[in-house]
């Protein structure tokens, strides 16, 4: 850059001006889009816990099932009190639940059905769900970030594929473990299955997940065909 200087310069005169270029100083960290392939990964920022299910088919089910019966409770009770008779299921209901005792074969089935729904409402209610969603290390706050298990899998099985000597590879994905099968047509299998050690550790280091699965690798011969 250069500016015009006033007098004693001479007319029309310039002076050029120190240019200070961008990361030379000793002080200066590289952009992270200028960091290299070998850069360390950024540190976690707060707690990366699991994705929450909306829950919207039970919600729908279980909010239509109460309006069926409160509108159905709330009409009879409009009809009576407009002088009609009670709906005769209502009568039935009333007089079934005055006469049976409670150990009573269909009361207890019926309790025990109440019962298994409202429990398997409240597991529901405080799980989270969405099990096939792991959730990723979080770099930065505010954003969360999640990866789905068979995705996960497709790029661990890819990179069990260029290991040499391996034939084929199924990969089996869980929230705590991996289980990778491979058969070997040539090569040791020792030395096939320790490069695959190595190869499977830096590929889910490389998913950038909050909990690393452990993986568990086997390593076999092609059955014979025939």
């Amino acid at each position: 850059m250069s500016e015009p200087q006033g007098a004693g310069t001479g007319e029309g005169s310039t002076q050029r001006l120190p240019v200070v270029e961008r990361g030379t100083g000793p002080d200066t960290a590289p952009a992270p889009d200028e960091q290299g392939p070998g850069a360390p990964d950024a540190p976690a920022v707060g707690r990366a816990g699991r994705f929450w299910s909306a829950r919207r088919v039970p919600a729908g089910i279980v909010a239509l099932l109460l309006l069926l019966l409160a509108g159905a409770f709330l009409y009879d009770v409009v009809a009576v009190r407009a002088g009609r008779a009670a709906l005769g299921w209502r009568q039935d209901l009333a007089r079934q639940l005055a006469e049976r005792p409670v150990d009573d074969t269909w009361v207890q089935v019926g309790a025990g059905v109440a019962a298994a729904l409202g429990l398997w409402l409240l597991v529901l209610a405080l799980t989270p769900g969405l099990r096939r969603l792991l959730p990723m290390r979080r770099t930065h706050p505010g954003v969360r970030a999640g990866l789905h298990r068979n995705a996960a899998a497709t790029v661990l099985r890819d990179r069990a594929m260029e290991v040499s000597g391996v034939q084929s590879a199924r990969v089996r994905m869980r929230r705590r473990r991996a289980r990778v099968r491979a058969q070997s047509h040539f090569r040791e299998l020792d030395d096939v299955r320790a490069d695959l050690d190595g190869v499977l550790d830096d590929a889910v280091r490389g998913l950038g997940l909050a909990r690393p699965p452990a993986v568990s690798l086997r390593v076999k011969r092609p059955g014979r065909k025939g």
